[in-house]
């Protein structure tokens, strides 16, 4: 069975994801500024909404 290159992409970003989100908490509670892991964060979750679209979207043809 032949892995599917953006299927891996997606998981990627999902884990990319979970541990900004990890290391964004860390910074919180250590009061530490957290706006350029925020604007990361943000981009990731944008990059990862465009890929599950367009898959979505190939898949459906």
């Amino acid at each position: 069975m032949e892995e599917d290159p953006d299927t891996y992409r997606i998981l990627r970003l999902r884990a990319e994801i979970l541990e900004l989100g990890s290391a964004i908490r860390q910074l919180q509670r250590e009061g530490l500024d957290d706006a350029a892991a925020q604007l990361l964060i943000g981009r990731k979750r944008a990059q990862l909404d465009q890929l599950v679209k367009t898959n979505s979207a190939g898949a459906r043809t």
